[in-house]
């Protein structure tokens, strides 16, 4: 017989030998107790389970602090002071005299002509030239044949210089008469003419005058 079937009948006979003892077992009860003896044990196993962690509960909130209303507090007004009533009765030892003032105050008084200094004094009265005197005898303005025909006429203003002497040194036109030829004829009149000589201060001075000439037709 071969190695291989020597094992062969070697496992069989195992087989065999386990059918005989299982059921040996179960004739005699020893499998039903050991069934009853295992049962329990998973059961409690499956009831026993691992110890839970010790968790704290929640604290509850916290309530907040509640801040009382601040009451202002109104300061006390302090009495009314009682009203002071003139007495007209003096005091029979009051002393009676005339109050004289300290002379500290009397002498921080200082008159008002002191401040504001001397006097100004008036500026000097001025006198304008004049050219209507009758010792003058200054003659009236000629006339411009050609602007009598042509009818020109107008208004020229001269604007002469007079000297201390009351004569005229310079002339020119201030307000044209709007034509040249009237114009010319008033020039040539003012600078003939003699004036009576301008003042300041009763003094004669040189000053620059207006003379008005006007040519009209008649």
């Amino acid at each position: 017989m071969s190695s291989t079937s020597r094992h062969h009948l070697l496992i069989a006979g195992c087989v065999v030998l386990f059918h005989l003892g299982a059921l040996w077992a179960l004739q005699t009860g020893l499998l039903q107790r050991a069934v009853a003896v295992m049962v329990p044990v998973q059961l409690l196993s499956e009831f026993i389970a691992s110890p839970r962690p010790n968790v704290a509960p929640p604290s509850p909130p916290v309530p907040k602090p509640v801040t009382p209303p601040v009451r202002h507090q109104t300061a006390a007004l302090p009495p009314p002071m009682p009203l002071a009533i003139t007495d007209p009765t003096p005091a029979p030892q009051a002393p009676v005299g005339v109050v004289q003032q300290p002379v500290a105050l009397a002498s921080m008084r200082t008159p008002v002509a002191a401040t504001l200094g001397p006097p100004v004094p008036p500026s000097p009265q001025v006198e304008l030239p004049s050219s209507d005197a009758d010792y003058l005898q200054n003659p009236t303005p000629a006339y411009p044949a050609h602007s009598r025909r042509l009818g020109e006429q107008g208004k020229a203003i001269v604007r002469v210089l007079i000297g201390v002497d009351g004569r005229a040194q310079k002339a020119e036109i201030r307000q044209s008469s709007g034509y040249e030829r009237l114009d010319l004829a008033a020039l040539a009149t003012v600078q003939r003419w003699r004036y009576v000589p301008g003042k300041r201060g009763g003094i004669p001075e040189s000053m620059w005058f207006s003379v008005p000439i006007n040519f009209v037709l008649e």
